[in-house]
């Protein structure tokens, strides 16, 4: 099998889908980061106009945008801060739905924290206000996950949520927000009567559309440049960003789609990973040493991404996204490109 794609089948009949409208106004806040980026890019391909909010539209960093195709003629860069509303309400006046994916990643808690969930209601207040269709909020796994109490058998999926305590009591913050904007959301989307439905990523791999190197692609980059001597002894979820991308749009279309959708293709451990890398790309001083030999190797754990899969959505392979990433950094000469190469590399799924 060949290099495979992300791509979208028809979804069934019990799950209608709103045709792509060429020209349908859809609001994406914070326009610039690595998720969004590839969701304005694929909204332009499907007709959309889009206004995407940016602190400053204006940032050499966003000029990436710009370049999309239908850019010109589609795509409305707005000056909005998430803790402004009016700026907000003005991005989001007039459009069919939103969908915020901007939020600060961090773990420091007063960046993090209030901002998260200050921002999710003002883009909740916003869209109601504005009588959009449907919002799209881009939650995390880390809404999801993080729960000690958990059986080891027990499937990860959208009914499970992150124990609040367990992450104050750990100082991850990031997580912590996450789980907190969500549901200061779905209360406030209730209590005002706003259709919203939420996407909850794993940790996003593929190729960079903007210029820096965001933090998910940096987990990968550490085991390419010899600045990571060892692996961790833990496991990660990924998924294709092209796939969340298109996740994000069907569950805009789809009008049966509601509640939370986990998005993710594969649990890894980093030894996989890294032997992956290796594999692909052996020019690089990948890692072969785990930091932690004394304990057992952590299991992968089980988790469940049916609810994407019962909309259609067909997920990229692991190792497509760690190849694509990789080729991308090339790209974007934030690695070195070896001398020689090879034959193209076919990644088998």
């Amino acid at each position: 099998m060949g290099l495979v794609k992300g791509s979208i089948h028809q979804p069934q009949p019990e799950n209608a889908s709103m045709p792509s409208v060429p020209g349908k106004l859809v609001c994406v806040t914070g326009a610039g980061g690595f998720i969004a980026s590839w969701l304005v890019k694929t909204l332009l391909e499907k007709g959309y106009t889009v206004k995407g909010t940016f602190r400053n539209p204006d940032d050499p960093k966003n000029s990436h945008l710009r370049e999309l195709e239908g850019a010109d003629e589609r795509l409305i860069l707005c000056k909005a801060d998430l803790n402004d509303y009016e700026s907000l309400r003005e991005a989001i006046n007039g459009c069919d739905g939103v969908f915020h994916t901007a939020s600060p990643v961090t773990d420091d808690p007063e960046q993090m924290v209030e901002p998260a969930v200050n921002g999710a209601k003002n883009v909740i207040n916003a869209a109601a206000e504005a009588k959009v269709r449907r919002v799209v909020l881009t939650s995390s796994i880390g809404a999801i996950y993080m729960d000690p109490n958990r059986h080891p058998d027990k499937v990860v999926d959208e009914t499970c949520w992150s124990d609040l305590e367990f992450c104050k009591n750990t100082k991850n913050w990031y997580c912590y927000g996450k789980a907190v904007a969500e549901q200061a959301a779905w209360d406030l989307a209730k209590e005002l009567g706003l259709d919203l439905v939420v996407i909850n990523p794993v940790l996003v791999l593929g190729p960079l559309l903007q210029p820096t190197v965001n933090a998910s692609v940096l987990h990968i980059l550490k085991y390419l440049t010899g600045s990571a001597k060892t692996y961790a002894n833990s496991v990660q979820a990924y998924v294709h960003v092209k796939d969340v991308a298109l996740a994000h749009i069907l569950l805009f279309e789809t009008l049966s789609a509601s509640g939370r959708y986990l998005c993710a293709e594969s649990v890894l451990h980093r030894g996989d990973v890294v032997e992956i890398l290796a594999k692909f790309f052996p020019e690089y001083p990948i890692p072969t040493k785990c930091s932690d030999e004394k304990n057992p190797r952590k299991t992968p754990y089980k988790f469940s991404n049916q609810k994407l899969k019962d909309l259609g959505l067909e997920f990229t392979p692991v190792k497509q996204c760690l190849y694509d990433t990789v080729k991308s950094l090339q790209e974007k000469g934030h690695l070195p490109i070896p001398a020689q190469t090879d034959e193209p590399i076919r990644i088998q799924s």
